[in-house]
């Protein structure tokens, strides 16, 4: 992937007004894409936008709500007005509620499947219209590694997020015929503000670090670069797979050994 590699080309991309979305907006403009950025805060949208792009000629921004789909509908037509095209569809809004799950209620329950699931579902309806007249297109989501190795007092979000894995192999066999393929990431921490509650307390970070085989959380580029190779040519032959960000926390139980003079010698088998 150069740093050409999307001349010409428009993306959207939903929560992009800060965190994650602003570092994959940021970098699909360093490769020469026009983007759309479409947040809920539209007020920050609109100066992310300008930081991104001063001139306007490369980053707009559209609020809304990922869940309305008539907000969905607009900002698509935003990107054709704008653009004359739209290439890149990357559904990243999502919330996240930690609460335990005896005491999650219907209005909770129902925001976190509306945005996380029901959002990415509209964009990627939305979008694949649009890119299905063109004959070609490429839509990246974001899902989480909670969609298959679950948080307690999250289970709202980690089926959400499950949801969104199923939903991305569906519309991969669906679109294909299309020409449009339909990919995920699944980031674990990373260092944002919405994770700060582990990243910036000593005592929890440095519990969690145990768990990552390569002793650091990840940073907005690490995901964004992810996205931008998910949705470029690079890997024109890969649809309906999910991508796991998680420096390896997710592979299996880490165990040190007592004594380093043990490492490489044979143990006796105490399972059988």
């Amino acid at each position: 992937m150069n740093g050409s590699e999307f001349a010409g080309k428009a993306a959207i991309v939903t929560g992009a007004a800060q965190g994650i979305g602003r570092t994959i907006a940021e970098q699909f403009v360093q490769r020469g894409a026009r983007v759309l950025l479409f947040d809920l805060d539209a007020e920050l949208a609109v100066q992310t936008a300008r930081a991104i792009s001063p001139d306007g000629q490369m980053a707009v921004s559209v609020g809304g709500d990922v869940s309305r789909r008539a907000d969905v509908q607009h900002a698509v037509q935003t990107c054709l007005e704008r653009f004359g095209r739209l290439d890149v569809m990357v559904a990243h809004a999502g919330i996240a509620q930690p609460i335990p799950l005896l005491e999650i209620d219907d209005a909770s329950w129902q925001r976190i499947m509306d945005v996380n699931l029901t959002g990415v579902f509209l964009c990627t309806q939305e979008a694949g219209r649009v890119m299905a007249r063109a004959g070609a297109g490429a839509i990246v989501v974001t899902a989480s590694t909670n969609a298959f190795w679950v948080e307690s007092n999250m289970a709202h979000y980690n089926t959400s997020k499950g949801g969104v894995v199923a939903f991305v192999r569906s519309a991969a066999i669906d679109l294909a015929r299309n020409g449009i393929r339909v990919n995920a990431i699944a980031p674990g921490v990373v260092l944002t503000r919405i994770a700060a509650w582990v990243t910036e307390d000593p005592a929890l970070a440095a519990d969690y670090l145990k768990h990552i085989p390569l002793k650091r959380f990840a940073e907005t580029i690490d995901v964004a670069k992810a996205v931008l190779f998910l949705a470029s040519s690079d890997s024109s032959y890969i649809t309906g797979q999910m991508l796991v960000l998680d420096g390896g926390q997710t592979l299996g139980i880490q165990v040190e050994p007592p004594d380093t003079a043990l490492a490489g010698k044979e143990h006796p088998d105490t399972g059988s």
